[in-house]
């Protein structure tokens, strides 16, 4: 007989996988395509996992990781983002498909909104209900690449008897870029990851919780803006410049402001919107440049980068942004897993 000092213990384990711990770079780096490959073929021995390509204004989303399909064989390859606007359903399907078709097993199609700017100045698109969209484009995805006809009338747009004519063996994981709290909740529970971006390592623990909270297995995968330099003007003027090309696009001001900058940027904003373009951005403060882009040494930087990890990000992804004497593919060598 058990005395009433006995005590039951139970113990429980989790049977939902955890996201593995992946580590990052955002590609292309400078310079032609063709000139890359070296650098591709360098990224697996300084530890690196992943490649994260983008596409607004440069090179496209796609091209840069076909390549990387055959310069760099054991790294993941991932869009950071397609924008669900510029390609429509099947030929994203077909996109997609041809990429996961040359590197089995080793793609990620990251979508998103992208901006106004992009989809309406410059591809001549209609940014009109973009949670819907994204939502509607996953749906077609995850039928269109198993191959099977989609004939659906979905709330955005409507697809009549389309077949990729691709077989694919393996399922293509979507991530979905997300700024705020329904996107990404969409990200978590209709899609595989986020992709996230402009944000502190305070932000990103907000924000890994709502993924998480929808999907513990979830990934969510960091674009982090590198500036590899001490100089203190250097940081404030790059610094300056590049957030107010995003925070005045309407989807990332209302992403700022969702994240309690509001009044931080009241005054930057005023002063944009007044037409006084130069002048404006002295009015973005110190510390919320020091919040949202790593900079410093490459230890420094590294450290940065780990505290991303620390509050959730699966994935950081690096973006090294050109400062004068610096060469940034070092500074890629430098921020490596390996490089310690």
């Amino acid at each position: 007989m058990a005395s009433r000092c006995d005590i039951l213990v139970v113990v429980t384990t989790s049977t939902t996988p955890q996201p593995a711990q992946r580590h990052g770079v955002s590609v292309p780096f400078s310079g032609s395509l063709h000139s890359q490959r070296e650098r591709f073929e360098e990224l697996g021995d300084l530890g690196y996992s992943d490649v994260w390509s983008a596409e607004s204004d440069g090179f496209d989303g796609l091209t840069t990781l076909a390549l990387a399909s055959v310069w760099a064989p054991s790294l993941r390859l991932g869009t950071a983002i397609l924008p669900v606007y510029t390609r429509g359903p099947a030929l994203l399907a077909q996109s997609a498909a041809s990429l996961a078709s040359a590197a089995p097993g080793r793609f990620v199609l990251g979508i998103g909104t992208s901006s106004d700017v992009i989809v309406n100045r410059w591809n001549a698109g209609s940014f009109d209900r973009p949670y819907h969209r994204v939502r509607d484009t996953i749906r077609f995805l995850r039928v269109a690449l198993t191959g099977e006809k989609v004939t659906e009338v979905y709330d955005t747009f409507s697809v009549k008897g389309f077949r990729l004519g691709v077989h694919l063996d393996e399922r293509v994981p979507i991530f979905v870029a997300a700024l705020r709290e329904g996107m990404l909740r969409l990200a978590a529970r209709e899609g595989d990851g986020a992709i996230i971006n402009w944000l502190s390592p305070q932000d990103a623990s907000r924000i890994t919780s709502i993924v998480r909270s929808e999907n513990p297995a979830a990934e969510v995968v960091a674009r982090l803006f590198v500036l590899p330099t001490c100089d203190r003007e250097t940081v404030l003027a790059t610094g300056r410049f590049l957030l107010a090309a995003y925070v005045n696009v309407p989807v990332y001001r209302a992403f700022q402001t969702w994240l309690g900058r509001a009044d931080e940027l009241a005054e930057h904003w005023e002063q944009w919107e007044a037409g006084d373009r130069r002048g404006s951005l002295q009015k973005i403060p110190e510390h919320v440049i020091d919040a949202l882009i790593v900079h410093g040494t490459p230890e420094q930087c590294r450290h940065r980068i780990q505290s991303y990890i620390d509050n959730g990000v699966t994935c950081p992804a690096p973006v090294v942004i050109s400062a004068d004497g610096v060469d940034t593919f070092q500074v890629v060598r430098d921020l490596a897993p390996n490089a310690n």
